[in-house]
């Protein structure tokens, strides 16, 4: 077991969990973008509302969010722990050399990280901690089934000008994000194969695009067109 541990704290090791945590959480993103697209439903908020109640109630869920917080915290600090470990290691003879791709997104990583960890705790606190443990939202029944109102209070926030803002801040730096990271986690793992690595690359470039705009889309919809 000794062996197990000393290569997940060692740099390798920190990268390949850095990577499987990472595309844990792109496949979570796509789940999460098909419940708040139930926000687009001209419905009154029923399907979101009984979406949400699910997601709260259902066992199953609840055990596997659990999990999610635990890779997101991980995902964070390992990101963090790497990031100091790159820059101190800037000037000495061991430091990587930069490729001559590198892209902007791959050298500030630990800055978006740190962005999309801020715009996680707004959006935790506004919707989903008021969902879990307060009494804050109002009360709606759909055929005889009593839940809690979240879209109510989704449809007021998008209406701040400065939530709307912080959301997109937020979601571009979720993409430039995605953009490196997507295929980086492939690298890392050592899933390299010139068939089939430009597959990759342009399948993580078009993720990187389309789900934080798609996510992008709910609140400018909200607050442009649900006046």
């Amino acid at each position: 077991m000794s062996w197990l541990v000393q290569f997940f704290s060692s740099g390798i090791g920190k990268k390949i969990i850095m990577s499987l945590t990472g595309l844990f959480l792109i496949l979570f993103l796509v789940v999460h973008l098909i419940g708040n697209l139930q926000l687009l439903k001209d419905d009154g908020g029923k399907a979101f509302n009984l979406y949400t109640e699910f997601m709260v109630t259902n066992p199953l869920i609840k055990f596997v969010s659990y999990g999610l917080y635990f890779f997101i915290l991980l995902h964070a600090v390992l990101g963090l722990l790497i990031a100091r470990f790159n820059s101190n290691s800037k000037g000495t003879k061991y430091a990587v050399q930069r490729s001559p791709e590198t892209t902007w997104a791959s050298k500030n990583m630990a800055l978006l990280g740190i962005l999309i960890l801020a715009f996680l705790l707004l959006h935790m606190g506004d919707f989903w901690f008021k969902m879990k443990f307060t009494d804050q939202l109002d009360m709606v029944t759909y055929d005889d089934q009593t839940v809690k109102n979240l879209y109510g209070r989704v449809a007021v926030a998008y209406q701040e000008w400065w939530i709307v803002a912080a959301y997109l801040i937020g979601l571009l730096a979720l993409s430039f994000h995605l953009w490196h990271g997507f295929q980086s986690a492939f690298q890392t793992l050592g899933l390299n194969h010139k068939k089939y690595t430009p597959a990759i690359k342009g399948l993580g470039k078009l993720y990187a695009v389309v789900v934080p705009l798609a996510f992008a889309i709910i609140p400018v919809y909200y607050y442009f067109f649900m006046k």
